[in-house]
């Protein structure tokens, strides 16, 4: 296996990522067209007035910079140390998956037991895989 097959999960996780950042201006835009909001809602974060529907790109571009950083890492750890190999990239590619469920799952029917349980269960997945790398390398 190639080392470098860490790179597509992080890659494709990168691309979702700057996805959804896209959707923040295009919601918040339109919303102040729309005069649902003010520019000035925008000027200390996001203020109360901020409907939930302009909110949530923002929430899920947050929730992929958060943890993922993680992901990030220990992804470029195993490409570094040769550890790449089935079990880390299906952790990988797994992981991944898990944040688009996550994030379709905000976007959609926003039920948060099930975000919290893919939410949760992708947690535990990064940490199975720095846990790994960290046996490999110790």
């Amino acid at each position: 296996m190639k080392t470098t097959a860490i790179f597509l999960p992080a890659l494709l996780l990168m691309f979702w990522t700057l996805t959804v950042l896209l959707l923040v201006p295009i919601r918040r835009v339109k919303a102040v067209m729309q005069k649902r909001i003010t520019p000035k809602d925008f000027s200390h974060g996001e203020s109360a007035r901020v409907p939930p529907d302009v909110a949530l790109p923002n929430r899920v571009f947050m929730n992929l910079l958060e943890v993922p950083v993680l992901f990030y890492v220990v992804a470029f750890m195993a490409h570094l140390t040769g550890l790449v190999n089935e079990v880390t990239v299906g952790l990988a590619w797994t992981y991944v998956a898990l944040r688009f469920v996550h994030s379709g799952i905000y976007f959609t029917y926003n039920h948060v037991g099930h975000r919290a349980l893919v939410f949760g269960t992708s947690n535990v997945l990064v940490s199975v895989m720095i846990c790994y790398v960290a046996y490999h390398l110790l």
